[in-house]
């Protein structure tokens, strides 16, 4: 698996996944029905902040995580990312692999620590691969996230210093 920069013309293989992913409504804080235009605005982020997708041998979009500052000004030493992983390629260590680069990068650029700011407490898969990486729940938001199956569950606040 290659981590690389996302080009525009990987949009197209980003879109579905994104668009599963949003529209089944489990761990994304994004409206169910989102279009193209405005995820393609939301997902692929201009330098300093980055997108990068995990691509097989055969160039196939395995995933792809946005990295960026979680705030401006004077809390704009906190870095923050996004990951999706195609339904097929889930489990094979592709949300690992886009998750330590993602560290990796925001050390490098300098970020003090990481911060998430809504992981939905029943994507325990999630938050068992962040809380590997380093990542501690230092709050929960009560019913902050309306889950399709479980109802109002909570919105965890994940961190990790750099």
């Amino acid at each position: 698996m290659e981590i690389r920069d996302a080009r525009a013309d990987d949009w197209p293989a980003i879109w579905p996944i994104l668009r599963h992913i949003v529209a089944a409504g489990e761990t994304y804080t994004l409206p169910r029905d989102l279009d193209a235009e405005l995820g393609r605005r939301i997902w692929l982020l201009e330098p300093p902040d980055r997108t990068v997708v995990a691509v097989d041998e055969d160039g196939t979009v395995l995933g792809s995580a946005k990295m960026n500052r979680n705030h401006l000004g004077p809390a704009s030493h906190i870095a923050s990312a996004s990951f999706i992983v195609a339904p097929e390629h889930s489990g094979q260590g592709v949300g690992r692999a886009l998750g330590e680069h993602v560290i990796d990068w925001a050390r490098t650029a300098g970020y003090r620590a990481m911060q998430f700011n809504a992981v939905v407490e029943t994507n325990t898969r999630a938050v068992a691969l962040w809380r590997s990486l380093g990542f501690e729940v230092i709050g929960t938001l009560p019913e902050g996230f309306s889950h399709p199956m479980h109802g109002y569950v909570g919105l965890h606040i994940m961190h990790r210093r750099l």
